[in-house]
Parts: structure tokens; sequence; C-alpha cells
């Protein structure tokens, strides 16, 4: 861990990260991709110790109340923020000035803070995104080995939903020769059915790979699967986009369960969602203008 102050902490899409890196060692992560510019070792964790001040700067300026979101690129609940507390200090921030949270995660150490999203929820709102990609519990613990398991994101889903915050799934990665199957996509669609998600994004079954992050996942499915390397060049060589075979018939299941059980899977508007912010008068404004 290494501290550091900055100069903002807000995107122009109203979007923060509060820590770079990340601990939980999913064999996939795009966030170790040499693209973001990254100058310390992923599990370095640079702090960005000044956030809940810029965050509260910010919002105090603010003309029209919006969404603000944080998980994209840097989980808010790696295993620093019980000993540091900076994502429970922005949310309490966004509570207390009326603003709406889209929050990603694949920690169940969100439900700390369950008391400031039923706050936030009930002010303006709260949407929680959890990540799914193993339905399977050991192959989940290999390639996601130091977060919370898919039952543990499951039962918080649950939790969730029994205090009326929506909730967003991404079903995303799937990494083609290990869980692209029938079995694992309708064992996590069965999850999503029983906690009741408002939408699910999904936008093919398969993953991406560039210069960093290709590396990496390689170097672990030597560790971790003898010969899906080797198996992994000769297929996909160094494409970017790295689409199971079963791509099409898999995405048909899916937009097919999603459509049963009136779980929204249309990207667009799922992602229209978690940008609306409830107005007093009933509309919703997706910018800050």
């Amino acid at each position: 861990m290494h501290k550091t102050t900055v100069k903002g902490i807000l995107s122009n899409g109203n979007g923060m990260n509060i820590y770079r890196g990340c601990t939980h060692g999913c064999i996939y992560c795009d966030a170790r991709s040499r693209c973001y510019q990254m100058n310390h070792e992923f599990e370095d964790i640079e702090v960005k110790e000044n956030a809940p001040v810029l965050l509260e700067q910010a919002l105090r300026k603010k003309r029209k109340k919006c969404m603000i979101g944080t998980g994209a690129m840097s989980d808010p609940y790696i295993h620093l923020e019980t000993q540091l507390g900076l994502t429970r200090k922005c949310l309490t921030i966004i509570r207390d000035y009326g603003f709406g949270l889209a929050i990603q995660t694949k920690s169940s150490r969100i439900l700390r803070d369950l008391d400031l999203l039923k706050e936030i929820n009930q002010n303006a709102k709260c949407v929680v995104q959890m990540t799914l990609t193993t339905f399977d519990e050991e192959l989940c613990k290999k390639i996601e080995p130091n977060v919370s398991t898919t039952k543990e994101r499951f039962e918080t889903l649950q939790i969730l939903k029994e205090n009326n915050i929506p909730t967003v799934v991404w079903l995303d990665p799937i990494l083609p020769g290990i869980n692209d199957t029938k079995e694992n996509i309708e064992g996590i669609l069965n999850y999503c059915i029983e906690a009741k998600v408002y939408g699910i994004l999904c936008f093919n079954m398969g993953l991406t790979l560039r210069e960093g992050n290709r590396e990496y996942f390689y170097y672990k499915l030597d560790q971790l699967f003898p010969g899906k390397r080797a198996w992994y060049e000769e297929k996909y060589g160094y494409h970017y986009e790295v689409n199971s075979a079963y791509n099409k018939e898999l995405m048909e299941l899916f937009h097919k369960r999603c459509k049963e059980h009136d779980i929204v899977s249309d990207t667009v508007k799922v992602f229209k969602y978690l940008r609306e912010f409830p107005e007093e008068d009933g509309q919703l404004s997706l910018f800050d203008l």
C-alpha cells in the first residue's frame, strides 16, 4: 500500500476510483492492462487518501443531483477498505448531499455499509452491481481466489433484495475452455432469478485480453490449468476479443432466461438505468447538466 494525494476524484461521467490496484487476485483482470498506465505493482494499492475531501468539494459545487459511480476500475471493497474506510466516508458524503450511487463490487464486505446504502436509496437511488462469473465454488476459488465466492455474492444479493436495494449483475468474463458451459451460465442465471436482480450486463460469452492482463492471465493458466495456455495461444493468438466457441447458443440461453423472468438484458437499457437519477417531479435525469 502507498498513499497519494490527487487533484480530482470525479470523472466527466461522475465516476470515481478511490483505490488503484486490487488484492482480489482474479486471474483475468483487465485493470492490469498497460493502457491504464499504472506505474506501480498491481497489488501495491494506491490509496487516494484525499478522496473524501475532493468528493465533498465536487458535490458541493454541482447544480443538479446525479448518480455517482464507483468500482469500474478498482473494487471499492478490497481488503484495505476494512482498515481505511475511505469508501464508507465517500458513501456518507453521497448520502449527506442527496446524490445517488451506482456501486460495483465482488465482495460481501459491502454489507458493512448496508445502513448507508439503504439511506441513499431512500433519499435518492442506490444500485449495487455484483460480478458473477463462475457457479462452481471450487472453480471460483481458483480464478477469483481472494474475494467472496459466488455463493457468498449471491447471498449478498439476497440481503440487498430483502432491503429493497436494486441490483445489477455483471455476467463477465466467461473464460473459454474453463467456464463457458451451459451448466455454469444456468447456475448463475438461477442465482440472478432468485435474487430478483433488475438487469444483467453480458456483452458476449468470452473475455478481453491485451498487453498486461494477457501475460498475467497466461501465467496463471500455466499454474492452474496446465495445457490451457498453449490452447489459448493456438486458438486466439493475440486477439483482443476472446469469445467462446459456444457464444451464440449461450447468449441465446441468456436472453431467453432473462426474458422469461423480466430481467433486463439489453445493455443500453441497463446502463441507462444505472445513470438515471430520480427527480422530485418523477422525471429522470440522465446527466448532470
